[in-house]
Order: structure tokens, then sequence, then C-alpha cells
């Protein structure tokens, strides 16, 4: 778990690191791109123990942007899961991703599917009667997916993500959480999502 001031330094890294990605990418006739996603969390520590056939979906919404060339491209993706590990009257729980990602992405006419994989920060908040706690951990990211573009500027892109932290989850005096064995274990998780992309 980090400090504040650890936070603070983790995200504005990341945020130079992917200013500097996108801008270094432009003169090698990227194309800039934002896309917000909607999807839902399954696997590892989700409520979902599988991508299909799952009741207890947890929303995971947010935002990526960045820029994307013929073969390859960065994304800096921010993800948002509310309810995380479930809900009860006294207790709610989050979770916050912020990912630098580096895509190969080979253009094939207007479809171009993609892979990706990157480092970032894992934010998990917990908050109940007389409990608030939050834990920042550095974490990676792996998946892929697929874009498909109608015109120069309008897509659709859905993809499937597994994120892991490299650090272990401490809440194992946290009720609920204690009992689902959140002490001693890193957060792990999937996510199935689809977006809409604008390129500029």
């Amino acid at each position: 778990m980090f400090d504040r001031t650890t936070t603070r330094r983790l995200t504005l890294a990341a945020g130079f690191t992917a200013l500097f990605l996108f801008a270094g990418t432009r003169p090698a006739q990227a194309q800039g791109f934002i896309s917000p996603f909607y999807g839902y969390n399954f696997g590892g520590d989700a409520g979902c123990p599988e991508v299909l056939n799952c009741q207890d979906k947890r929303a995971d919404y947010g935002v990526s942007f960045g820029a994307v060339g013929s073969i390859v491209g960065f994304e800096a993706e921010l993800g948002y899961t509310k309810n995380f590990f479930g809900e009860t009257s006294n207790q709610s729980s989050n979770v916050l991703t912020f990912m630098g990602n580096f895509m190969l992405a080979p253009k094939i006419g207007p479809v171009q599917p993609y892979g990706v994989a990157g480092l970032g920060l894992i934010r998990t908040s917990v908050e109940g009667v007389g409990i608030s706690e939050d834990q920042n951990q550095v974490g990676w990211d792996l998946g892929g997916g697929l874009m498909v573009f109608f015109g120069a500027h309008f897509g659709l892109r859905g993809d499937v993500r597994y994120y892991h932290s490299f650090q272990i989850l401490d809440f194992v005096h946290v009720p609920i959480l204690g009992d689902l064995g959140l002490g001693g274990q890193k957060l792990d998780y999937g996510r199935a999502a689809a977006g809409v992309v604008f390129r500029f």
C-alpha cells in the first residue's frame, strides 16, 4: 500500500508517460482516438465466476485515449467499478484502474484487431461503518479485441482484458471482505467491454 505522496507520483508518472507516448506516435502517421466503454468484470475476485452465464454482473465503465497507426499504438485507460466486491447495508467498495498500454494493432481495411499489454495503478477502496480504507497498487493488464470503423472518424470496439496487481491486498480485518479471503492475495479479475471509437 502506498501513501498519498507515492500515489501522486505514480499518477503523474503514468500521465506524463501516456502524454509522451501519445505525442511520440503522431509523426508516424498514427491517428489519435478517444473511446468511452462499458462492460462488466468476471473471474478471479469479481462477482461473476465466468464471462458467460453470470447473474451477478458488476458494471465497469470508463474511457481510453491514445494514438494508433497501421501496426502499433499506445493507449491510456481509466476504468471504474462500483461495489466490486458486492454491497451490503453498511459497506461498499470500488476499484479504479489507470493503465498505460502498448497496442499491437494491424489494420486490415476498416477492421483493426488489437492486443494490449501495460502497467498502471489499481486503487481499491472500501467504506463502511467505522471503515474507510484505500489501497493503491501497481498492476498489469493484458488482453485483446477488435475495432471496426464506419468511415474515417467513427467506429465500434469490443475486447476482453485481464487485470492483476503486483502487491497483496490487506483487507483481512474488514468485515465480509475478510470472509472472502481478501487478505494475503493479489487482486485479479477479467473484464469484457464494448464501446465507441472517435478518431481524429
